[in-house]
C-alpha cells in the first residue's frame, strides 16, 4: 500500500532532508510540498539536489492544502506548528519536526520556548530505553508523533543505556557538542554566515540556555527510576561543517558497578538495534563517519581516575537527529518494517 504524503517547510533543509529520504521510500508517495514565504515557486529551485522532485511546486501551508494526505510532516520554525495540528484531525499520522509537541512539562516549555504550551505527542526516538521497554512501543499506531532535537536525542541516546540499569550517576552530567550549522535552519543570520564560522569554533546557547535541555531531562526520566535527579551542563559549540554532532557526554560512575557492568550496559541496549551501533572497545566515532546516514555511532570509555563514564556520539543532524528519526517513527507507526527507506551507510570521503 502507498501513502501519500505532504510536507510543510519543504524549502528548508529539515523538509529537504525529508523529501530526499521519502523520495526512496517504496511505501510513499510525495503529493504536497508546502512553503509560507516561497509559496508558488518550484521546490527545484530550493533544493536543487532533489531532482527526483523537479516536478513539484511549493505551496502555501494551509490546513486545507495540508489535509487530506495520509501522512503529514511538519518542519517548521519552533512555535509555529501548533496553530496547524488541531486542524488536521482527519489526518491519519502527522510528525511534528519542531519543538512544539516534545515537551510533557508546561513549565519547562515556559523556560526555555515560552508562548502556548501544546499537547506531548509520542516521542519520536524508538530506541531509547524507558525502563524495562523502548520508546518504540509507544510508537506502535501512534497518529501524532513529535520527532526529537537533534542535540537532544544524540546525548539522550548516549547516556539512557546507563541511567536505565543504573551504573551511572544522572546527577552530574556533562556533555559538550561540536555541532554543524544546518542545525540552525536556514535562518539568515550574522553568526550562521561563512564568514562567521569557516575556520573559528564558536561556543553559544552557554550556562544552561540551550532548549534542548528540558527534552534531555524528560527522556533520560524516562529511562531512571522515578523521583531520580537528572542534572546536565550542556554546552553546545559551532564548528565549521555543514552536518553533523560529535557530542562527548561524560556522567559518574555509580559506586561498586564494575566495567563489565557498565559496558553491558550499553551493549545490552543497542545490540539488536539497526540504526545504533556501540563500537568496539576502544573505537570512537567520526562524523564523518555518520554523513547521509540514519545511524548513531557510541563509542565508550571508562575513566576510572576520574570516576567518570565517557560516551562519544556521532550523528548526522539532518537524518538521524531529525528526518530519519521521522520516518523511522512513521514506519513503526504504519506498521512497515523500521528500517524502510532508510541506511546505515554514511557517504565518503
Amino acid at each position: 500500500m502507498t501513502f501519500s504524503v505532504a510536507v510543510s517547510g519543504a524549502s528548508g533543509y529539515a523538509g529537504g532532508e525529508i523529501l530526499r529520504l521519502l523520495a526512496s521510500h517504496p511505501d510513499a508517495e510525495i503529493r504536497t510540498v508546502t512553503a509560507h514565504s516561497n509559496a508558488g515557486q518550484p521546490l527545484i529551485d530550493h533544493q536543487p539536489h532533489l531532482r527526483s522532485l523537479a516536478h513539484l511546486t511549493l505551496q502555501d501551508t494551509t490546513p486545507d492544502i495540508l489535509a487530506g494526505h495520509d501522512v503529514v510532516f511538519l518542519a517548521l520554525p519552533h512555535g509555529q506548528s501548533a496553530q496547524y495540528t488541531d486542524m488536521l484531525e482527519g489526518v491519519p499520522l502527522v510528525i511534528d519536526a519542531g519543538a512544539d509537541h516534545r515537551l510533557t512539562d508546561p513549565a519547562a516549555w515556559d523556560a526555555f520556548y515560552g508562548g502556548a504550551f501544546s499537547e506531548p505527542w509520542a516521542y519520536g526516538v524508538p530506541e531509547l530505553p524507558t525502563g524495562t521497554a523502548k520508546q518504540r512501543d509507544a510508537l506502535l499506531g501512534a497518529r501524532r508523533i513529535a520527532a526529537p532535537g537533534c542535540n537532544a536525542s544524540t546525548v539522550s541516546l548516549s547516556l539512557a543505556p546507563g541511567v536505565a540499569a543504573g551504573v551511572i550517576d544522572p546527577g552530574d552530567i556533562v556533555t559538550v557538542l561540536a555541532v554543524g550549522p544546518s542545525g540552525a535552519g536556514k535562518s539568515l543570520e550574522t553568526n550562521l554566515l561563512a564568514s562567521e564560522i569557516l575556520g573559528t569554533a564558536n561556543p553559544y546557547a552557554v550556562g544552561g540556555t540551550h532548549r534542548h535541555i528540558p527534552e534531555i531531562r524528560q527522556a533520560l526520566a524516562a529511562a531512571a527510576p522515578a523521583e531520580t535527579d537528572i542534572r546536565i551542563s550542556f554546552t553546545p559549540v559551532l564548528v565549521p561543517m555543514a552536518r553533523g554532532i560529535l557530542a562527548t557526554s561524560t556522567a559518574p560512575i555509580a559506586p561498586g558497578v564494575t566495567d563489565t557492568q557498565i559496558r553491558g550496559a550499553w551493549e545490552s541496549a543497542y545490540a539488536d538495534e539497526p540504526f545504533v551501533h556501540l563500537l568496539p572497545e576502544g573505537s570512537f566515532p567520526r562524523t564523518a563517519d555518520v554523513l547521509g546516514a540514519n545511524t548513531a555511532l557510541l563509542g565508550l570509555a571508562i575513566d576510572r581516575a576520574a570516576g567518570r563514564v565517557v560516551v562519544v556520539a556521532a550523528v548526522d543532524n539532518l537524518v538521524k537527529g531529525t528526518a530519519g528519526a521521522a520516518i523511522q517513527s512513521m514506519n513503526i507507526a504504519l506498521g512497515l518494517t523500521e528500517t524502510t527507506g532508510l541506511s546505515v551507510n554514511g557517504v565518503a570521503p
